[in-house]
């Protein structure tokens, strides 16, 4: 081939290179982990950013140099992973020149870690890795094909050995990819069994949406399924997700090599799927010697008791009561659960229900969820 007859194809190569504000780097973690970011927009009159260092993504306004130059530095920041979006002239945007970006229900942000804590189990590391598969089972309760990732740990497919499970469930507006995108869940598996920390598990991370079949963009409504907050979905609160979950245990007792039974079985979630494990859990006590509620999406009081899932909850409990080993409630001292989730836990007390209750900083954010799978994963499986 000659260089001309070669020149269509890497044009074509490059159709999505650009030009980018080369000058401009953002953001910018500086030494004492307070972080700049910078946007160039000469013609802007206002211009803020929003991120969730702070308690909630209020708006933080970003002083202009004179040139067009638009920066804000945060306060020092703890070691996490942090999300933000930049607001010219109330136009809100990712911040153009960071490639790093996470979908959280239908808005993507610009990402960045600040690093010595929390943050190092985030990222990859010099390590073993598992492996993480996104596979279909069909369920009949819910009368459809579904999606849902396995990770599986180092060495899996070459040990020949069988090993516990962790089904992780994902909060409301969220699908079977949250626990890995914004979760990072394969890669803290995979620095937590390097470091001995944890038992090697398989952990599922299914749909919990019963009218989905798939995240966005991955079932046979394609495109025109757009994110939302899974309140908006048909099947929610109706108890039929709860009862179906049997299927995806079966599913993958029958596909993984798993120890199965009730002692290398745990489930947990966030928020919407903290509900859905407490319910899961209570409905089949014989399945979790290990349960996580994480920021769980109650109260309980107000759904509908026609449904089987959600009647009787005092006498579900009362017998899962009497065998599991470790009922974990994790939830921020600012979350608006705060109080449903202490009124569920007076109910807990007085049905002489053993639990273990973790209190942190913050709201319902993911900074959270991901620091409480780090304490949760460690207990599992002993």
């Amino acid at each position: 081939m000659t260089l001309f007859a070669a020149l269509p194809l890497l044009s074509a190569a490059q159709q999505n290179v650009g030009f980018r504000q080369s000058e401009i780097v953002s953001p910018v973690i500086n030494a004492d982990n307070t972080v700049t970011m910078t946007v160039y927009a000469p013609k802007a009159e206002t211009v803020t950013v929003i991120g969730d260092w702070g308690d909630s993504f209020a708006p933080y306004q970003m002083t202009s140099d004179g040139n067009g130059v638009w920066s804000y530095t945060t306060p020092a920041l703890p070691s996490e992973m942090y999300t933000y979006r930049i607001i010219v002239d109330d136009v809100s945007m990712l911040d153009p020149v960071n490639p790093f970006v996470k979908r959280d229900v239908g808005n993507v942000f610009s990402i960045f870690y600040i690093d010595g804590g929390f943050a190092d189990e985030y990222q990859v590391k010099d390590v073993p890795h598992g492996d993480v598969r996104a596979t279909w089972y069909h369920s009949d309760a819910l009368n459809a094909d579904r999606r849902l990732n396995v990770y599986t740990p180092p060495a899996y497919a070459e040990s020949g050995e069988s090993y516990p499970v962790l089904y992780l469930l994902h909060g409301s507006g969220g699908d079977e990819n949250a626990w890995l995108e914004l979760g990072n869940t394969a890669r803290i598996m995979d620095n937590l069994i390097a470091a001995g920390k944890i038992e090697p598990m398989i952990v599922v991370m299914p749909n919990g949406n019963p009218s989905k079949q798939a995240a966005p963009g991955e079932t046979s409504e394609n495109l025109a399924y757009r994110p939302q907050m899974s309140n908006k979905f048909q099947g929610y609160k109706e108890g039929s997700y709860e009862m179906a979950f049997p299927e995806i245990v079966s599913f993958i007792d029958k596909n993984y090599r798993t120890k199965a039974d009730k002692a290398h079985r745990a489930i947990a979630g966030l928020s919407m799927g903290g509900f859905h494990t407490l319910y899961i859990s209570a409905n089949y006590p014989d399945m979790f010697d290990y349960v996580g509620l994480f920021s769980p999406g109650i109260p309980t009081d107000q759904l509908n008791q026609d449904f089987e899932a959600y009647r009787d909850l005092d006498g579900k409990l009362t017998r899962l009561a009497q065998d599991n080993k470790l009922y974990w409630i994790a939830i921020g001292n600012t979350d608006f659960l705060y109080e449903p989730v202490k009124e569920y836990r007076q109910r807990l007390d007085r049905l002489n229900f053993p639990y273990t209750y973790h209190e942190s900083e913050k709201g319902h954010v993911w900074s959270n969820w991901r620091q409480y799978l780090l304490l949760f994963a460690p207990q599992l499986f002993k």
